[in-house]
């Protein structure tokens, strides 16, 4: 039997004195606990004794009393300070909330959280609704596309799963439409534009079962798991998709960093980042 994956050994929060502190709290020791990481809740600003006491209230509040948990306050630049911590400290996955944009059920990630989202070194979790009482993870939907990175997107997405109890796990492949190659004029070309599509279909269900084959069996275990074949534009369908069914955590490789045209053409992921369907974990390969 293959070892135990463990992707996730010290998770860090950034927080701030906000009125969402105190559910932030309870959910990210909550994640940790079940990821059975080390917690490290980083403040960007002056210590005092009121912070430092309000820190502790809440954290006497945890239903994890065990938890590995470091409490670090720094001085400086915000998105310097977490930049340098996640890699001087090691750092697996890096916690952020995301903002309720006008009061209307769209969510956005603030500047800094997304200058952190595309350079920091490690996995990213994008909260949008945390919760005070626990609020079981039924089903997630990772990605599924055809990039180096995938396997360890749905290794990691089948560890989740596994963590955190989910019944059910959605691989989407999203395909573009250009890669039909046929033109529909008539029902002829119709016809040959859906043979082309369910070809497709067949190939990336079958590229996917191999990656799912190699993993642990502990990790299938009841474990519903589900391959989804979308025509659309990438990052857009799988961010609509996981919406429309409700999904409870979307989980999408980091971006790969091509230099100048990073800033010039944006990454299938910017069409998830400026209106988020569901809390969206971002998996990067520790490097």
């Amino acid at each position: 039997m293959k070892n135990k994956i463990h992707p996730f050994k010290t998770i860090l929060f950034g927080f701030a004195f906000s009125p969402s502190l105190n559910v932030n709290v309870l959910e990210t020791t909550r994640i940790a606990h079940f990821f059975n990481a080390k917690l490290i809740l980083l403040h960007v600003g002056e210590k005092t004794t009121e912070k430092e006491a309000k820190i502790k209230a809440i954290l006497a509040q945890t239903e994890h009393p065990d938890l590995s948990i470091e409490i670090q306050w720094k001085q400086g630049n915000p998105y310097e300070i977490i930049l340098g911590t996640c890699s001087s400290s090691n750092i697996d996955l890096l916690i952020l909330g995301a903002m309720q944009h006008e009061n209307m059920f769209q969510f956005y990630v603030g500047s800094i959280a997304r200058k952190l989202t595309r350079k920091v070194c490690c996995s990213v979790l994008l909260l949008i609704k945390p919760s005070a009482e626990r609020v079981p993870c039924k089903h997630i939907v990772v990605n599924g596309l055809d990039a180096p990175e995938t396997p360890l997107a749905i290794t990691d997405a089948f560890y989740v799963s596994y963590a955190l109890g989910a019944q059910k796990l959605t691989i989407v492949e999203e395909i573009r439409q250009k890669e039909i190659h046929v033109t529909v004029e008539d029902d002829r070309s119709l016809k040959k534009a859906n043979i082309v599509k369910e070809r497709l279909k067949h190939r990336e269900e079958f590229r996917v079962r191999k990656i799912i084959e190699d993993l642990p069996e502990y990790l299938k275990t009841n474990l519903k798991v589900k391959s989804q074949s979308i025509f659309g534009k990438r990052g857009y369908s799988i961010g609509h998709y996981a919406e429309v069914v409700r999904a409870d955590i979307l989980i999408m490789n980091a971006p790969a960093k091509t230099g100048i045209f990073d800033r010039i053409f944006p990454h299938d992921i910017e069409h998830i980042l400026s209106d988020l369907p569901t809390d969206l974990l971002i998996i990067r390969n520790r490097t």
